[in-house]
């Protein structure tokens, strides 16, 4: 069968089929492309997440700066020699990972939670300012202190400061709202939290574990007579460390998130106002109950909260007295 113009018409009919169905198929290309980009599939967008004023896209770049997928894994991408990072977050909370973050070798205590509460970045994103509510709204924090409260880790201690912490939290908090079709998987249901941190009485047969957990979370209370009796330099060690301080200012001259603390005892220290002090026992203990007073320079202001509420007179002088010994 032939055309009008001696052409083959079957030909031309094929070439229009071919042609309708590449057509069809680029059209279903364009339309799924579009329906995977659209808001309606729930994920998140980096650029619309922020923690303490700081957003996913810049805690990513932190995360990628200090190759931390070099042992860990965000939604199964990276190497497994640390745990998975995607939930951590939902998990564990802003207050844990900023108590964690800063001083990694260790894993954070009660203390140390309690006081980055205090933080007003960590207060708003855990809806608390309450540590046995945070730990009902982040049982893996629970968890973890219950079990690992003030032990040493296997991760060493990274430089990071202030505003990396907060950039980390803000690209893990990211992570967090992912839709992961169930990454990764949850190795058990039952993440009840143990009856010390909830602030229940332990039950019967409780063990160690949960008495311990309970004391962990405990107000401070007052020295007792054999605290009292302590070396007083010993017991400001134990107390800095447990107060989670060593997070952020080393034993010696280095800068951490904050100064160090040797040698600033009896010295003068710098202010950011441009006036100099004398640190003697007066401006140590301002500096603890009232951080923002006298901030140093170089430093900025708002980031260490106020210990005021948590350490009585007699662990005020211990501290001090570890302070000088330094």
């Amino acid at each position: 069968m032939s055309c009008l113009n001696g052409t083959d018409c079957r030909e031309t009919a094929k070439r229009r089929s071919a042609l309708a169905v590449l057509a069809l198929m680029l059209a279903i290309f364009l339309l799924l492309s579009a329906w995977s980009f659209l808001p309606s599939r729930g994920q998140a967008v980096p650029d619309e997440i922020q923690y303490g004023g700081a957003g996913a896209v810049e805690g990513k770049r932190v995360f990628q700066a200090y190759n931390c997928m070099g042992c860990h894994t965000i939604v199964g991408n990276g190497a497994y020699f640390g745990p998975d990072l995607t939930r951590i977050h939902a998990d564990a909370g802003a207050a844990w990972l900023a108590a964690f973050l800063p001083s990694a070798g260790g894993w954070p205590t009660s203390a140390a939670v309690r006081v980055q509460l205090q933080n007003p970045a960590a207060r708003e994103d855990a809806g608390t300012a309450d540590l046995q509510a945070y730990l009902q709204r982040y049982p893996g924090a629970a968890e973890r202190l219950d079990r690992r409260g003030g032990q040493h880790t296997l991760m060493p201690n990274l430089p990071l400061d202030a505003r990396e912490v907060t950039a980390l939290i803000a690209f893990l908090k990211y992570t967090s709202t992912l839709h992961t079709e169930g990454w990764p998987p949850k190795p058990r249901e039952d993440r009840r939290i143990p009856a010390g941190l909830a602030g229940q009485a332990p039950a019967a047969g409780g063990g160690v574990a949960a008495g311990q957990a309970a004391a962990a979370t405990a107000p401070a209370a007052p020295a007792t007579a054999d605290a009292q009796a302590q070396d007083p330099v010993a017991r400001g060690r134990q107390l800095v460390s447990d107060l989670g301080c060593v997070a952020c200012h080393a034993s010696d001259r280095k800068r951490t998130v904050g100064p160090g603390w040797g040698g600033v005892s009896g010295h003068e220290v710098q202010l950011a106002d441009g006036t100099t002090v004398t640190a003697d026992e007066a401006y140590l203990v301002r500096s603890i109950r009232q951080p923002d007073a006298q901030i140093v320079a170089g430093y900025p202001p708002h980031v260490m909260p106020s210990y005021d509420a948590l350490i009585d007179e007699a662990d005020m002088k211990a501290i001090v007295a570890y302070l000088r010994s330094l």
